[in-house]
């Protein structure tokens, strides 16, 4: 089992807007890693508290993760850190090791983790 950490922003806290870049998000996180949607054993979300107007797991139930644990969770509210963000874990069963796995951070979430990206 692996983990596959990815995060992505949104401009304004809209429903539509959650739920379309945290679909992008997942959509690219299972693409470059090669992880069918059976092997997901679980997704962790949390979003920033200034995310109120849904839950991002929704964005995983309509592409289909509907048998994997899904839990949405509020992020620390540290000073001065990114806002309107939301960030993925994804476990899933797959016959790679951890250190093949590739992170995906879009929009401003790009520069949370450059230590994770591989080029």
């Amino acid at each position: 089992m692996v983990g596959i950490r990815g995060a992505t922003t949104v401009v304004d806290n809209e429903g539509i807007e959650i739920l379309s870049n945290t679909k992008e998000l997942l959509v690219e996180m299972l693409k470059v890693n090669e992880v069918e949607i059976e092997d997901i054993v679980s997704v962790f979300f949390t979003v920033t508290k200034d995310i109120t107007k849904v839950y991002p797991a929704v964005a995983a139930r309509e592409i289909g993760i509907t048998n994997a644990g899904l839990m949405c969770m509020a992020e620390l509210d540290i000073e001065n850190s990114k806002r309107k963000c939301i960030r993925i874990l994804i476990h899933a069963d797959i016959d790679k090791v951890q250190k093949d796995i590739r992170h995906v951070y879009l929009k401003d979430a790009k520069d949370l983790r450059p230590d994770l990206i591989k080029n």
